[in-house]
């Protein structure tokens, strides 16, 4: 979906300013591969914030709560 929004705003970019358009395509690789670094980092920070939020929740897991016991018969 994004690529179907970024062509034509290129497009739109090469008819008004084609050097800044061929800038951002050559440059836009450059970009993606320095972005790279942060989207691991964001990675391991959502894996160590989901292994601690379980963690934190393993007693009330243990103990049951959260659980309907009770719950109603569906016809």
């Amino acid at each position: 979906m994004k690529l179907l929004v970024a062509i034509p705003l290129w497009c739109l970019l090469f008819l008004v300013c084609w050097p800044f358009a061929l800038l951002a395509l050559v440059l836009l690789p450059f970009l993606w591969l320095l972005s790279i670094p942060f989207k691991i980092f964001g990675v391991v920070v959502r894996a160590i914030l989901a292994f601690l939020e379980a963690l934190l929740f393993l007693p009330a897991r243990i103990l049951g709560f959260g659980k309907r016991t009770n719950a109603p018969a569906k016809a």
